[in-house]
């Protein structure tokens, strides 16, 4: 009984830990969310549409292709920061989007 309410503990303890962070690009330069993405390894970046008026629009950044299943790779993207509307990070995409590529990059942030 003991070894399974110290299981539980250890269990409910480490649950925070495999959270992954959220943040508004529009509140960092563009330096500090690649600099969050490098250290975290993933991260969630929500910023607003500029078509849809009111609707938020977010993904999951990654640091390389590690970060990705299987059947995808990482792939450069642009989302828009509080210095620069173009900031280039990389996200995961399906390997059957390649345009034809026949090595999947491994790309480094």
């Amino acid at each position: 009984m003991k070894n399974l309410v110290v299981v539980i503990a250890f269990i409910m303890a480490a649950s925070p830990a495999l959270a992954i962070s959220r943040y508004n690009s529009l509140s960092m330069s563009c330096q500090a969310a690649r600099a969050s993405i490098h250290n975290e390894g993933a991260v969630i970046l929500r910023y607003p549409s500029k078509r849809v008026s009111g609707m938020t629009l977010y993904d999951r950044y990654i640091r390389d292709s590690t970060y990705c299943d299987a059947h995808q790779y990482a792939a450069w993207t642009t989302i828009p920061t509080k210095d620069n509307p173009r900031c280039h990070v990389l996200n995961c995409q399906n390997i059957d989007n390649r345009d034809g590529m026949f090595i999947v990059p491994y790309n480094i942030l």
